[in-house]
This record gives C-alpha cells, structure tokens and sequence, in this order.
C-alpha cells in the first residue's frame, strides 16, 4: 500500500478519507460510550450486559438492512460529493442529540441517536467505495480501496480508546466538534456526477428485495457478498461479546474492552496493508480462503487460552495489571492476528465489488452488499444473545465464530474457483 500513500495528498481522495474516517471514530466513539457506560455503571449481571450489548449493536446496524437500497440509488443517481455533504451535515444533528442524551445520562435518547448514527452510516456506506472507481485510476482502486479501510479502522481504535477513556461531558463535547470537522471536510470533495439516469423507488422493502434480486444473480458477486457477510457476522459477534468477556472472563475493567476492541481495529488496519502488499495492485480472493482458516487456528486458541484464565475475586483489573499477567499476552496475540487475518479475507473483497460491474451500478452493488450484510451482523448479534439465554457460556460462542471461519473459507474458495480474480 505505500505506493499509494501519494493519494492522501491528493483532493480526489483526501477529503473523503477525512471524512469518513471522522465519521468512523464518532460512530465508535459515542457507541462504546454508551456500551461501557451500561456494562460498568448500570448493569451487574452477565446476561443483562451481554443482552444491552446486542440491543445498541443491532440498533446501529438495522438502518443498514432498512435504508442501504435507498441510499444506493441516491448514490448512483445523484452526485455522490453533494450526497456526502447532505449526510455530514446530518451527522451534525445526530450528535446534539446524542450530547444531549450523555448530559443528562438519559439511555433512550442516546440509543436514538445510536440509531441516527447507524443512517447516516448506512447512507455514507455505499458512496465511501463506489465514489472510488470515479475518482481514481483503475490500477489505484485496490490501494484507495485499502487505505480507506485502514483509516477507518484506525479511526474505530480512536474511537474506541476514546470511549473507554473520555468522561461523558467531554465525549459529550467531542462528538459534536468532531462531526462538524467532518462536514467541513466534505465540502472540499470534488463532484462525483451521476452516470446513469434512476428513478429512485422510495419503498424501501420493495427497492431492497428488487436491488438484492438483482445483484445476486451475478454469480461471482453473490459469492463475494456471501463470504463478506459471513466476516461481518463474525465482527459483530465478537462486538457483543467483548465487553461482557472482559469484565466477567478475564475480570477486567473497561479499559482492558477498549484494548481488546483497539486491537482489533488495529490489526484489519494491518491485514489491509499486508494484502495490498502482496496483490501489488491486483483485483484478486486467492489469499482469501487461507487466512479466513489461519483466522479459525486463531479462533480456537483464543477459546482454549481463556478458558484456563484463573478465577478472580476483588476489584476488577485495570490495563497496567491486566497486560502484567503472563498468560496476557497469548490472548493478545489470539485477538491480533484474528484481526489481521480478517483484514486479509476482507478488503479485497470491497475492491472486487466495486471493480466488477459498470461504474454506474457500483453504489447499488455496494448498498446490496450492505444489506446482506447488516442482515447477517443482525442476526449474529441477536443469534449470540439467543444463544446465551439458552445456556451457551460467553466463552463458548467462540467456536460458533470457529464455524462461521469455516463457512467464510468455503465461500471464499468458491469465489476464487468461480474466476472472481479480474486482473487490474
């Protein structure tokens, strides 16, 4: 990817990176503020912690299943700068909302916000990869592709650690500051005009199923979006999870969630730089299926690592006494390269999709993606939950994330066997 670091410099890429990357640490700012808050300050009970967790992680994520389909035809049939302006400027209002909701510590108003967020991500999704092909060279796609979601999860670690650290008044403050530095940044980005004449259908049941229908029957792309959904299933199961895990497996403060939750954002930074590395540029799945089953390898180290962690009794541990415990660093490397592995599977898979059809179609390809996607994460975080209600122990859900390793390496060999390889 340092071949193409040049972008940042450039207004074709550098305002939307700026962008989505301020909005990538709100969203993960003021989402594991509100999780931490709940966990360590609210509830005291595994099952009630575990069931707060999926409720704010499926409120931010079901705008995307909703709204994904009405925001691809936006994307394709308007121009996708002036698009990006309308939501940023949007995000501003969320946010006073949500500060509102932190100052007076009231629950219902912040998860209203959380939802506000998850629209306006919902609408950003589509155009932050199909804006791509529009503004960059074909040979550039992959790495633009890459360093947008480096700077994105880079953005969710500061975020993260920021929702773990800041007090509620100045996260109050923050977020508000930081969406308006985000609007100010969509205004320098450069028109993306339409390319195609749409007629927006603004059912978004009928729209979502007619969009989904139609991109699925695209063999290779239905493939890539299966394999991706699968990750983000995955994703969202391990966002669920994390908190609870920390506090009552490991016996561990909030900050050690944050760690947890920064590590990984920090190692899909990393997988995305290690693929672009080795494709040089290349539109390519072939490394796809080995690190989905190094990921599971990972997977089922880390279950068998923390399940023979010592109960402990009095105060919960914070950062400094956590990492000094011999065995921490197992987990942390677990946790790493379970990220890193991912970013790998992952990345190239965004780039194929957006490389593989007509460049007026890319928004709605991506918005189909997002709605398969968000179904998938959905159904992960309410399927964990479920799972734990019935007696599936916090820890024991890892090997339900081991099974869903398995199914994204199997689809992601029937991906590159189906020639989803498009040499840029």
């Amino acid at each position: 990817m340092i071949q193409f670091v040049g972008l940042l410099t450039k207004r074709r890429f550098l305002p939307l990176f700026v962008a989505q990357s301020l909005g990538a640490f709100n969203d993960n700012l003021f989402k594991n503020a509100l999780v931490f808050f709940a966990t360590y300050q609210i509830y005291n009970s595994i099952e009630a912690e575990t069931r707060f967790s999926a409720i704010a992680t499926g409120i931010f994520i079901l705008p995307y299943f909703l709204f994904s389909a009405l925001a691809g035809q936006f994307a394709d049939g308007y121009d996708k700068a002036r698009i990006m302006r309308i939501i940023k400027a949007a995000e501003i209002g969320i946010m006073a909302v949500g500060a509102i909701g932190i100052f007076t510590a009231h629950i219902e108003l912040m998860l209203l916000a959380l939802f506000g967020m998850g629209v306006h991500s919902a609408f950003f999704g589509p155009i932050k990869y199909s804006v791509l092909p529009q503004h960059l060279a074909d040979e550039e796609v992959l790495g633009g592709t890459g360093l947008v979601e480096a700077g994105t999860y880079i953005a969710i670690l500061g975020g993260t650690i920021a929702g773990g650290l800041l007090s509620a008044h100045v996260a109050a403050v923050a977020v508000l500051l930081i969406a308006i530095a985000g609007w100010l940044a969509s205004l320098k980005i450069p028109p993306a005009p339409p390319l195609t004449t749409l007629k927006v259908d603004y059912n978004i049941v009928r729209a979502s199923i007619r969009l989904v229908g139609a991109v699925m029957r695209i063999r290779r792309v239905a493939l890539a979006i299966l394999a991706m959904s699968i990750f983000w299933s995955i994703a969202a199961i391990l966002g669920v999870l994390f908190p609870p895990l920390v506090k009552n497996v490991f016996h561990a403060q909030k900050d050690v969630a944050s760690v947890f939750l920064a590590i990984f954002s920090v190692g899909i930074a990393i997988g995305s730089v290690i693929i672009n590395r080795l494709l040089k540029g290349e539109v390519s799945a072939r490394y796809g299926t080995v690190s989905v089953l190094v990921m599971a390898g990972f997977v089922a180290d880390f279950y068998f690592a923390a399940s023979g962690w010592p109960e402990r009794a009095g105060p919960l541990l914070n950062t400094g006494a956590f990492l000094a415990l011999p065995s921490t660093w197992r987990i942390l490397l677990d946790l790493g390269m379970i990220a890193i592995t991912g970013g790998m599977f992952v990345v190239p898979l965004y780039a194929f999709l957006t490389t593989t059809v007509e460049k007026s179609q890319t928004s709605r390809t991506v918005a189909a993606n997002n709605i398969v996607s968000s179904g998938a994460m959905v159904a992960g975080s309410v399927g964990i939950y479920g799972a734990t209600q019935l007696g599936l122990s916090v820890l024991g859900a890892m090997w339900v994330i081991f099974a869903l390793c398995l199914a994204s390496a199997w689809s992601a060999w029937l991906l590159h066997r189906a020639g989803a390889v498009p040499h840029s």
